[in-house]
């Protein structure tokens, strides 16, 4: 049981820091009213859409699953070709 005991204090500090971040995210903190959402929510969709980006990718090689390892080059072999 003594061995376990260096567990308390971490688990002290996480159940406290649970606590503080449920009180923070806690309904009710950070509402707007009614109004001013509309309001916001109309700006937003009055404006004109933001130009899209088309990114085109090369194809990828399909994998066949099987590993192919480089040709190894000889030590003799003074121009680097595999002999």
């Amino acid at each position: 049981m003594e061995i376990l005991l260096w567990l308390v204090p971490p688990a002290v500090v996480t159940v406290l820091a649970m606590l503080w971040v449920g009180w923070l995210g806690r309904e009710g903190r950070g509402e707007v009213d009614r109004d001013t959402a509309v309001r916001r929510m109309g700006e937003a969709l009055s404006r004109p859409p933001r130009p899209q980006v088309v990114v085109r990718r090369q194809p990828r090689e399909r994998s066949t699953g099987v590993a192919v390892r480089a040709p190894r080059v000889s030590p003799e072999s003074t121009d680097g070709k595999a002999s």
